[in-house]
């Protein structure tokens, strides 16, 4: 039996998927639970965002998703991987931002904003080069180098000079940042803040003992090379108003040759839960190498035991990311309790619209309704005229006889 012959009572009892009931979090409500993943697209202008980022973000909201992250967004100028990211240092940034968030508001998405800062990974162009650190050469296009900063003066990558190691004076100053860049976060019309612990960037290189090598109160045991990370997370939290969720992405383990394991990453988990983080994104990697994630097995939901792991050992909610493709495989995981959130990326550059093809694939009755008006109500009359239709014939079919 098709579920066109699905009696309507039997289909009324049928329960919602789980990946399209609501997601209260602190005094905001996600829709669904479908999260658009940051997605860093090196098409800023001199760090503010363009029509580029409108009409990108814009779409995820139409097709229906719950949650929608601008890309990781530097705290300060120096914090970018390249000239193309994202940052919110300055205040000439706040309108351009506010036409987006007030868009996705408007169609039913939460506006969201990843917060990170590069450290060691920055000054190098972006990924279609393997993230070449700049040169003089480049200096000669309008791209200068520049120093990044670490917790040590090691440098990423063979082929990279070695940062500056951050004092307790800068370190104090890069706190700073994060607050400023969080309360101009907040005038910008963002909802949800995530900080950005993973994929050896700034909170990662602090947290890992491959990148800090440091003697002080920063470094040494992982109490100490926990304490940037937990400072950022009250830096933040101070700022973020008490009805607004705070989200902290970490690489659960840093991948191949690493040394942060997932025993590190509960401990974390539980100490930003008592600093007021409502979620935790676990990623992995990036932590040795010249991209941005380092090379652990690609498997489908290959980051899914993290999540679990985490929402199981450290009782706070998890988002959970990672070759999530198929709508029963991200209904499978919340339905295993394994995660409370879906971030997809890639698979929603393929298809924007995935949200309304799961909730249909997954017998989500109004699944047409995560569309917005101007959509939903044409396609709706489209299916009444369809479902009036005798079947195997034709709108343009001849009458017999």
């Amino acid at each position: 039996m098709n579920d066109a012959a699905i009696k309507p009572e039997v289909e009324a009892a049928r329960p919602a998927p789980l990946l399209f009931t609501p997601a209260a979090l602190r005094g905001v409500t996600a829709r669904n639970r479908v999260v658009v993943s940051p997605m860093c697209q090196y098409s800023s202008n001199d760090g503010g965002p363009t029509d580029w980022h409108l009409v990108h973000l814009g779409k995820f909201a139409l097709g229906g998703a719950a949650i929608v992250y601008c890309e990781e967004t530097a705290v300060e100028e120096r914090a970018r991987k390249t000239y193309g990211c994202a940052g919110i240092y300055a205040e000439r940034f706040t309108p351009m931002y506010h036409r987006i968030t007030n868009f996705l508001r408007e169609n039913g998405s939460i506006p969201a904003i990843q917060l990170g800062h590069a450290g060691r990974k920055a000054s190098c162009g972006p990924p279609w080069t393997n993230f070449k650190p700049l040169t003089a050469e480049d200096a000669k296009h309008g791209m200068r180098p520049w120093r990044g900063v670490s917790p040590s003066a090691i440098a990423p990558r063979a082929d990279a000079p070695a940062p500056l190691e951050l004092s307790v004076d800068d370190i104090k100053a890069v706190l700073a940042a994060w607050r400023e860049a969080a309360q101009r976060s907040i005038d910008a019309g963002f909802d949800i803040c995530e900080i950005h612990g993973a994929h050896g960037y700034l909170i990662h290189q602090f947290l890992s003992p491959l990148a800090n090598k440091r003697t002080d109160a920063y470094g040494g045991d992982l109490d100490g090379r926990m304490r940037f990370a937990l400072e950022v997370a009250e830096t933040v939290r101070t700022v973020w108003p008490q009805d607004k969720p705070l989200f902290f992405r970490v690489s659960a383990v840093d991948g191949d040759g690493g040394a942060w394991d997932m025993d590190d990453t509960v401990a974390l988990a539980r100490e930003l839960k008592a600093r007021g983080v409502d979620v935790i994104t676990c990623s992995s990697g990036g932590i040795n190498g010249p991209l941005n994630m380092a090379i652990v097995p690609r498997t489908p939901g290959y980051q899914v035991p993290y999540a679990a792991r985490v929402k199981r050992e450290a009782d706070m909610p998890t988002c959970a990311v990672g070759l999530i493709t198929e709508a029963h495989q991200a209904e499978d995981i919340l339905r295993r309790g394994e995660a409370d959130l879906i971030a997809l990326a890639r698979e929603l550059m393929y298809n924007p619209n995935w949200p309304v093809h799961a909730a249909k694939e997954l017998g989500y009755r109004d699944y047409l309704d995560l569309l917005p008006p101007a959509y939903s109500w044409w396609l709706k009359r489209r299916e009444q005229i369809l479902a009036l239709r005798p079947d195997n014939e034709t709108a343009t079919a001849p009458k017999k006889g």
